[in-house]
């Protein structure tokens, strides 16, 4: 049996990586079947199956995949937070909870990562956990504060007077008027 060429695999992950940018799992995991699932599959083969797994709603095997790739990516920010993504889907916010604060041990400074702690905490009933986590992602990137109105997430605290007042006080300071 001809084998096939160095390039067509790495063709084939190229392909994948196009497909998932233009949000077409299927066709991503077209290309991806290139690859035997075998323990010589490259590890990108396997992050690549989750996120189009993830993007297509098959949250319980994108999960299979990316548990594949994490023992070689320990901190890897997009799979941890793929696997949060997916883990929170499935009802496991524990796990969602968890992920993040490995994801958060790797990369304390990305207000993505102490948001998406805020997010899930709220949806898990620990408010005080996720006004710490909405707090301090909002002073990391005060950007974060657009996001919170139409966030679904919060919707158990938006009448909280404590989440009401982290409001209050990350609002944008207007400059004082001189006489």
């Amino acid at each position: 049996m001809p084998q096939s060429s160095p390039a067509k695999p790495q063709r084939a992950l190229e392909s994948a990586q196009g497909y998932l940018l233009l949000e077409l799992p299927d066709a991503a995991l077209r290309e991806l079947r290139e690859f035997v699932d075998a323990d010589e599959t490259p590890v990108a083969v396997h992050q690549l199956r989750g996120e189009a797994l993830r993007m297509r709603g098959d949250f319980e095997d994108a999960l299979e995949s990316f548990q594949k790739v994490l023992p070689h990516v320990e901190h890897d920010l997009s799979v941890l937070m793929g696997m949060a993504w997916c883990f929170k889907r499935i009802g496991r916010l524990d796990k969602a909870i968890d992920t993040m604060k490995q994801a958060y041990r790797g990369s304390p400074k990305e207000a993505v990562v102490l948001y998406n702690l805020a997010c899930y905490h709220s949806l898990a009933g620990n408010k005080d956990e996720a006004l710490s986590w909405l707090g301090r992602a909002i002073r990391l990137d005060p950007s974060y504060r657009k996001l919170i109105p139409l966030e679904t997430d919060f919707d158990s605290l938006r009448n909280d007077p404590d989440f009401v007042y982290l409001l209050q006080l990350a609002e944008p300071k207007q400059p004082k008027k001189s006489s």
